[in-house]
């Protein structure tokens, strides 16, 4: 959902040793976006609550700890922020083990794998979204020491609000997990071979970015969530 053009070209960006790399693209979040986030968010918590209480209680009796995950993620400007998620992993120490996980990750509780098969870890980001640190649709946020990667073509990507559904964040759904479990070295693997194809999608999502693309984008993650049809990878 998006009100005017949310792209402009600005000027182009110096390589070095004096010569010119591509225009330096940049993007920016619409004030209609905001407000639309803001009445699905409402709407949504309204209707979710009972939901939101019960995953609440599942992740707490399931295993020792807090029923909220909270992560520091990338936002927009490069500004840092909390991003919340019901918690799907056991307890452990800050900074142990990879910050990515597929299926067959230990770690994973029985809770956990029905809410990452869903996708309802996800939920509390309408909190987030409602703080104005996330939007509805948009790039996914990424962890500081995965943003460290990015190139300054993908850095345009720190330009808007990160979403809770993204373009390569659904790209990748299906097969990003089953890589990583046949992976000895899980983040170097995502780094090397999921990281760039995913913010490139993002990147095209933004290019075009609009209320018919953000259309089609929620009805690709409703099908994806149903099972009724897979969704391709480009």
């Amino acid at each position: 959902m998006a009100g005017p053009p949310e792209r402009a070209v600005g000027p182009a960006v110096g390589a070095p040793g004096g010569g010119v790399l591509a225009p330096a693209i940049r993007y920016r979040d619409s004030r209609l976006r905001r407000i639309v986030d803001v009445l699905l968010v409402l709407t949504g918590l309204l209707v979710l609550l009972p939901l939101l209480v019960a995953l609440a209680v599942a992740v707490r009796l399931d295993t020792r700890g807090p029923a909220l995950f909270r992560q520091v993620r990338v936002g927009r400007g490069g500004k840092p922020f909390e991003i919340l998620k019901f918690r799907s992993m056991v307890v452990t120490p800050a900074g142990s083990g990879p910050q990515v996980s597929g299926c067959r990750d230990p770690r994973i509780t029985r809770v956990g794998r029905v809410l990452r098969g869903t996708r309802l870890d996800e939920l509390p980001q309408l909190v987030n979204v409602l703080r104005g640190e996330m939007t509805v649709f948009g790039p996914r946020a990424e962890v500081p020491r995965y943003v460290d990667h990015y190139t300054p073509r993908e850095r345009c990507l720190l330009d808007v609000r990160p979403g809770i559904v993204g373009a390569g964040q659904l790209m990748f759904a299906q097969d990003q997990a089953a890589a990583l479990d046949e992976a000895d070295d899980p983040e170097r693997h995502y780094l090397d071979h999921q990281l760039h194809p995913k913010l490139a999608l993002d990147l095209a999502y933004l290019d075009a970015r609009g209320p018919w693309g953000d259309l089609r984008l929620a009805c690709a993650t409703a099908r994806y969530l149903t099972g009724r049809q897979r969704v391709p990878k480009s």
